[in-house]
């Protein structure tokens, strides 16, 4: 019984030095988080100017950064309109239904890259469906694949 007493009583220390170096490493991030520091206009500033991909590992690096950036829905709008340049049907669709623009982007951004390649003539000499690149596809809907086809019959 002595030993397991003794053994508790250093679990019971080791659990308080965990917890002190568990406070002291958060007031260290705390400290050099500019997004918990600098007003939130800053923080949407210096946010606004990364790219999509940017913005999105950003997201990762801790939670306060993640929940400034999914919850400014302005920072994810100018990713939207240049999505839309390809996607202008989708996306006003989607704006009509009442989503975000974080959710509009999530929704459209892999459709946009896949119909731009369309658009642009990147498949227009495949002669078989095995020599579509299988790895860049995405399901599209029958008014975009009419709007391929005109892009195609123009050519």
């Amino acid at each position: 019984m002595h030993k397991n007493s003794k053994r508790n009583s250093n679990s019971r220390v080791s659990h308080t030095e965990v917890n002190s170096v568990d406070a002291e490493k958060e007031k260290n991030e705390s400290e050099n988080n500019f997004v918990e520091l600098l007003p939130q206009e800053l923080t949407f500033k210096i946010f606004s100017q990364l790219d999509i991909r940017s913005l999105c590992r950003a997201s990762l690096t801790c939670r306060s950064w993640n929940y400034t950036i999914r919850n400014c829905d302005s920072l994810w709008k100018p990713h939207c309109m240049t999505v839309r340049a390809v996607c202008r049907r989708e996306i006003d669709d989607d704006l009509e239904s009442g989503y975000s623009w974080r959710v509009i982007l999530l929704r459209n951004y892999q459709k946009s890259k896949v119909k731009h390649e369309w658009l642009s003539g990147r498949y227009s000499n495949i002669c078989s469906p095995i020599s579509l690149p299988e790895k860049t596809m995405y399901p599209m809907d029958a008014d975009t694949w009419g709007e391929i086809l005109e892009a195609e019959l123009e050519r």
